[in-house]
């Protein structure tokens, strides 16, 4: 559901891990892409969607992509279409094949922090668990029925 935090609670959490000098990628998966701005003192960065529609696929990188934040924690947002217009999980899953593809994981994180929307219709925030790019799933709602419903 949205409006109850989960993005205040990721970049809190990454901020604060941040700060205890770990190494730390927040990716935002939702279509508003306001994820990582407190991180960014307000700053709304190209979403791995709007880059990919600029770019053929061997002019991409990671530095267009990954921005430094605070704490120096890394952020990226996935973007996504319109309200009512496409599905967001095949956004996400587009941004972490991308980012597969360009090494993400060489950079040795100690934590990804994945701030994924519960969307029941197409269940994009189900991504990181079928694809294994999660070992935790934290779920956070309120209490709701839709909520509930899409958590479940």
């Amino acid at each position: 559901k949205g409006g109850i935090g989960k993005s205040t609670i990721s970049a809190n959490i990454s901020a604060v891990l941040g700060r205890r000098g770990k190494k730390i990628l927040q990716v935002g998966c939702d279509p508003k892409h306001d994820s990582t701005r407190f991180l960014l003192y307000g700053e709304r960065i190209t979403t791995v969607l709007d880059y990919l529609k600029g770019k053929s696929p061997d002019q991409c990188s990671l530095a267009d992509i990954v921005h430094s934040g605070a704490f120096g924690v890394h952020c990226v947002e996935a973007g996504g279409p319109e309200p009512g217009v496409g599905c967001a999980g095949r956004g996400i899953l587009t941004t972490f094949e991308l980012l597969d593809r360009l090494g993400i994981k060489e950079n040795n994180y100690d934590a990804i922090i994945y701030d994924v929307l519960g969307d029941v219709v197409c269940g994009g925030f189900a991504v990181p668990i079928r694809r294994d790019y999660a070992e935790k799933v934290y779920i956070v709602t309120s209490g709701e029925f839709m909520a509930i419903y899409a958590a479940n």
